[in-house]
């Protein structure tokens, strides 16, 4: 009896951890207009909210810096620089945070939802104008 508890401890526990990570990974970016590939974008997970920093540029791999950011990113790395920043994971989305398009430098609400295992929707957004993305899952 005590065993049955425990293994069903130990698998609510793994079910909660995989849900709490279903975005956490490495993404392919795909642009909603081109339909190419620009970057990997690595999602991870810090103090309860979710960020996501670009791992790889892909497109334009000799653009290195932000020439466009906001403050203190102008002129910054863009690989390892922050792209996604304070995402909240509320029931099968994340939300209240803020996504960064770094050619132009415009930040935008956001909002991310997975749909399935390899995909992943995310919609900046202003108001009631928004565009969305489809990122696909590299791991």
């Amino acid at each position: 009896m005590i065993r049955n508890l425990l293994l069903a401890a130990f698998g609510l526990m793994f079910a909660l951890q995989a849900s709490a990570a279903d975005i956490v990974g490495k993404w392919r970016t795909v642009d909603d207009e081109t339909g190419q590939s620009k970057s990997m974008v690595e999602i991870y997970e810090k103090n309860g909210k979710y960020y996501g920093k670009i791992d790889q540029l892909l497109l334009r791999p000799n653009d290195t810096v932000c020439e466009k950011c906001p403050g203190d990113l102008k002129g910054k790395p863009l690989v390892g620089m922050d792209v996604i920043t304070g995402m909240v994971k509320k029931g099968d989305k994340y939300e209240g945070g803020e996504i960064m398009d770094p050619v132009t430098g415009k930040v935008y609400d956001c909002k991310l939802w997975p749909e399935g295992d390899n995909t992943l929707k995310v919609r900046g957004y202003l108001g009631f104008f928004y565009r969305t993305q489809t990122w696909e899952r590299v791991q």
